[in-house]
């Protein structure tokens, strides 16, 4: 049985759906770390904020990032009138006027988002400074803004727990998102905004596995550009909350069921073994199973249909074949978060 101390987890990771209106939108989370947001209907790049760089245009880089794009951040005209206000009690959707499509009138959309503690402060645990790290240590997930040195180095990510997934991106240049899995160790990478299979190399992680107080990155431009602005999202595992795993595929359509400790709310996957894509699926837009509402960090393509899995009251069983999920011998790595624990104040029961 997995415990927690996270006895609502919709204060930590929240799932909104909502219809543009092309006016302003007040979102339902305090200190709003991280916001992913994805036209579900229509192609779209996915548009991603956070409360460090902030929510609109003050100096270069801009704050848009997208997860399915290899461009430096943008939005040089999204301004405090259109673009993303956080609050240290609510958050605000602008009008969007700069057409980025996640807040047009009319239009339906889905916003992930993941609480931090608010614009964050510098942190000097690494041999790089971070510029600022806003850190929510009861779940596990913080924000670190820093400038590359292009050597090897280490930067402190103010968890006080070892991170098990990194997502990097270099804010300046055009490049991939590279990400660090704990399944793959610290010899492998990947890149969110491709299909592409792990990519092995020392030049990401100096071969150095993350500590309580810091995570290492090593000469490569997408992780450690010289003089290059950087940015990290860093995820702790917290039990009954949030899983960062791999899983061996079956082939089959009684297929592979992977432990979580929970309910998941929200899932992503990727096959590491070969090409594919990182599917997203949430309980929000999927209300019942088999969840087959998905959405693919790396491509701007409208919400699609596809058989994927069923979601339980401690984890999620595949219901297909696909090589995408469960390939018969593939590997793949997750990363979830909950909806309930499974042990709790607000225990979950299967769908």
């Amino acid at each position: 049985m997995a415990y927690t101390t996270i006895k609502k987890p919709s204060d930590y990771f929240n799932t909104k759906l909502y219809t543009g209106n092309g006016s302003s939108q007040t979102l339902d989370m305090d200190n709003l770390g991280l916001l992913w947001m994805k036209n579900r209907t229509e192609s779209s790049n996915h548009c991603l904020f956070d409360s460090v760089r902030g929510g609109y245009y003050t100096s270069a880089p801009g704050p848009i990032l997208r997860s399915n794009g290899t461009t430096a951040a943008g939005g040089s005209d999204i301004t405090s009138a259109y673009g993303i206000t956080f609050g240290s009690s609510s958050s605000t959707i602008g009008s969007d006027g700069g057409g980025y499509n996640y807040n047009q009138n009319g239009k339906s959309y889905v916003g992930w988002q993941w609480r931090a503690n608010g614009a964050g402060s510098s942190n000097t645990d690494g041999s790089i400074n971070s510029t600022a790290t806003s850190a929510n240590t009861t779940a596990g997930f913080s924000i670190v803004e820093f400038t590359g040195t292009g050597s090897n180095a280490t930067v402190g990510h103010g968890l006080g727990a070892v991170p098990k997934m990194i997502i990097v991106k270099n804010l300046s240049d055009v490049d991939n998102w590279v990400v660090y899995h704990n399944s793959l160790g610290n010899t492998d990478g990947l890149y969110l905004n491709t299909t592409d299979s792990t990519v092995g190399t020392n030049t990401f992680w100096n071969n150095t596995t993350p500590t309580t107080t810091v995570f290492s990155v090593g000469t490569h431009n997408r992780v450690n550009g010289s003089g290059d602005n950087m940015i990290a999202y860093c995820f702790a595992e917290k039990t009954g909350y949030s899983k960062f795993g791999s899983y061996t595929g079956n082939g089959n359509a009684d297929g592979t069921f992977i432990y979580t400790g929970f309910k998941p709310a929200w899932i992503m996957v990727k096959k590491t073994s070969s090409t594919s894509n990182w599917q997203i699926n949430d309980i929000e837009r999927d209300v019942d199973n088999v969840q087959e509402k998905a959405l693919l960090a790396n491509l701007n393509s409208a919400e699609g249909t596809d058989t994927s899995w069923d979601v339980l009251s401690n984890g999620f069983k595949m219901r297909q074949s696909y090589g995408s999920k469960n390939g018969d011998g593939a590997t793949y790595i997750y990363m979830a978060f909950a909806k309930e624990p499974l042990v709790g104040d607000n225990p979950a029961t299967a769908r």
